[in-house]
């Protein structure tokens, strides 16, 4: 599914709440669709909220306030021992619950006290490396990694695009609804033009057969369903990479071809690591890592890289200078000058 995070407007009064169901998750559930937030949110704030209350014994949620939460992140915190991003989650589960669903704007929401991430310097490969990995992947999960390094796209903008956002003429690629919910264009590299094209055409087989059978469209975004409810049938709109097999739609219940997994990549990933000779923690996400890190190595502007990448802020690409100044290792070590005198 697109990755869409929607929240009402600053300044604007809340939209009217009549909740269809009568359980609280539920209840939760609609107003995460209401706001457009994607199906991953979704599940995962269901998740803390569920462990939340059962964490309390089943109380009622009007019965807790500030210690009854900030005792669940303290168990977080102490007994579980999560890590940073984890415990924000948990917060912004348990916020979203009582600001947006229970419509209880209280003071003690804001004194609750958010943990800063560290800034850690990302796990990047050279060039030569990257070359290696992509030497030991082919066919269509070698294709992923490629536009990968070679986009700075992130792994679900990748999975989710459509065909009609493939721009061969002008070597582009249209980011829709990216981190944040905004749209962005990318360069398609040259030298994938011609795999690209017959991934297309592996995805134009598997979308006429799915037409013959009459089978349900693809999923379409928030309500163009119901605005063009033959578009998810059209070529235009199907998945440049389809998924082999069909699945049940967890919101709408409808059995249709959703885009490829992510743990798919992530399994080839794993698997090509030793193959590869690389000895290093490296994720899907080490890609874009090193698309960021060798671009501003050639001299690309940091600006650029900035809206290549989608980033709301250049502090955010800022991160990747740190990571030249690393791989350069411009300063001289002391020990090399002694050893030169000796």
């Amino acid at each position: 599914m697109n990755s869409t995070c929607g929240t009402a407007k600053p300044g604007m009064s809340p939209p009217p709440r009549i909740p269809q169901s009568t359980r609280l998750l539920g209840q939760m559930r609609e107003r995460l669709r209401y706001l457009h937030y994607s199906l991953q949110t979704e599940q995962n704030y269901v998740y803390r909220v569920r462990w939340f209350i059962r964490f309390h014994k089943l109380r009622h949620r009007r019965e807790m306030g500030k210690v009854e939460v900030e005792a669940f992140l303290m168990m977080l915190a102490n007994e579980r021992k999560v890590a940073i991003y984890t415990h924000r989650k948990a917060l912004n589960a348990l916020l979203f619950l009582y600001k947006e669903v229970l419509s209880q704007d209280l003071p003690w929401l804001g004194e609750i006290g958010r943990l800063v991430p560290k800034r850690r310097i990302p796990s990047v490969l050279t060039v030569s490396e990257v070359q290696r990995l992509l030497a030991v992947l082919d066919g269509e999960v070698g294709l992923l990694p490629r536009l990968l390094y070679g986009s700075g796209m992130r792994l679900m903008e990748r999975l989710s695009l459509r065909v009609k956002d493939v721009d061969f003429a002008r070597h582009t690629i249209i980011v829709r609804e990216g981190k944040g919910g905004k749209d962005r264009v990318v360069m398609l590299p040259r030298t994938l033009a011609e795999p690209l094209h017959t991934q297309l055409k592996r995805s134009h087989a598997i979308w006429e057969a799915y037409r013959l059978a009459q089978r349900p469209g693809v999923h379409l975004p928030h309500a163009l369903e119901a605005k063009y409810p033959r578009a998810g049938q059209t070529w235009p709109w199907h998945w440049v990479l389809p998924s082999p097999t069909l699945s049940i739609d967890p919101r709408s219940g409808i059995e249709w071809r959703h885009h490829l997994y992510e743990e798919r990549l992530q399994r080839a990933l794993k698997r090509a690591l030793p193959q590869a000779g690389i000895a290093k923690p490296v994720s899907v996400h080490t890609l874009r890592h090193s698309f960021a890190t060798h671009l501003l190595q050639s001299g690309s502007d940091i600006r650029n890289v900035e809206e290549l990448l989608g980033h709301s802020d250049v502090s955010t690409t800022m991160i990747y200078t740190h990571v030249l100044k690393v791989a350069a290792g411009g300063t001289n070590s002391p020990l090399d000058a002694l050893l030169q005198t000796v």
